[in-house]
């Protein structure tokens, strides 16, 4: 199978997959009703928490993480490393953009946090710590994962895994984007911290 069909099916497989929207499915099936409707909005674990359920906010998680995790490991077995790197990213972009939500998706946390336990696991766990550390510091989710996320690029370039760095940093600007609000939140001080 040649390198650009590959990368076809990575791109349309990986954002497929990425649209699945666990958290509103998963709030739903749990009789939390619309996840939408709830705290900020978001389709993500973190808001899914807010529901009251820290056993669907995890189900949550680790669900969109096996979508960065899938993306890339299932594509990747076809031989491809350029084809499973865009699988990743096109999966970051179906979880921001959801064709079945009018586009309007999470944040793309944990689908990177499963893209990038594959692509560098050494990089992946370190994201782990960061956010663990930052998360119980500062007791606020926005700056865990953003302060994780600007760190993996320098650390990806320092373990001479340049290609993967490419990548990653179209993810951590798409994340920087949708985390536009918290940012601002941040600035001014008034982003809610984990489990308010």
């Amino acid at each position: 199978m040649s390198d650009p069909v590959i990368i076809i099916m990575g791109l349309a497989f990986g954002y497929l997959l990425g649209s699945i929207p666990f958290g509103l499915l998963f709030t739903r099936l749990g009789g939390k009703g619309d996840i939408r409707d709830i705290g900020s909005g978001n389709i993500g674990a973190t808001n899914v928490l807010r529901s009251g359920s820290k056993l669907l906010a995890l189900a949550t998680l680790l669900a969109d993480a096996l979508k960065g995790s899938l993306a890339v490991a299932l594509i990747w077995r076809l031989g491809s490393d350029t084809a499973a790197y865009m699988a990743a990213v096109a999966a970051f972009i179906g979880h921001l953009f959801p064709v079945w939500l009018d586009f309007k998706g999470g944040k793309g946390v944990a689908v990177f946090i499963g893209a990038i336990l594959i692509m560098s696991p050494l990089t992946g766990i370190a994201f782990l710590i960061i956010w663990l550390v930052m998360a119980i510091t500062f007791r606020m989710s926005s700056l865990a994962a953003i302060t994780a996320m600007i760190v993996s690029l320098p650390l990806l370039v320092f373990l001479g895994e340049v290609d993967t760095a490419r990548f990653t940093a179209l993810m951590v600007a798409l994340s920087l984007w949708a985390h536009r609000e918290n940012i601002g939140r941040l600035r001014n001080g008034t982003e809610p911290k984990i489990g308010s």
